[in-house]
């Protein structure tokens, strides 16, 4: 399955944006899967930015996303956003999205994920 993202851009600090995934397979729903949003600065590792265990409706964020970012998914499944709020230069990033069939041993290990999209720039900038 072949993610794709959209949705990133230039913004100002404390500004918003939504990035999505969508698969490019027809008919395919994220139900039974592990989705997460990931991001890599440059000279940076790949760190996981949240998580939705979608089985469960149990979504996991790290630290510095908690309270600003949101994970979710459309009615059918079919699309994963990732809303950011409140945005910082410290968020500028390519931002990836991930996802795994059923359980991940750890969401926040990009090992974990089976499919990748492209990624989608985010520039936090004044």
């Amino acid at each position: 399955v072949q993610l794709v993202e959209s949705g990133g851009g230039l913004v100002e600090p404390g500004g918003s944006l939504r990035l999505s995934c969508a698969a490019s397979e027809r008919g395919f729903t994220f139900a039974d899967y592990t989705v997460a949003w990931f991001r890599q600065a440059p000279g940076k590792e790949r760190e996981g930015v949240a998580g939705y265990i979608i089985m469960d409706g149990v979504t996991l964020y790290q630290d510095s996303a908690k309270g600003r970012f949101t994970i979710s998914t459309d009615r059918g499944m079919r699309t994963v956003y990732l809303q950011m709020n409140n945005l910082k230069p410290e968020d500028s990033a390519m931002y990836y999205c991930a996802a795994l069939w059923r359980y991940a041993y750890s969401w926040k290990d990009p090992s974990s994920y089976d499919h990748w999209g492209q990624g989608t720039q985010v520039t936090v900038s004044s």
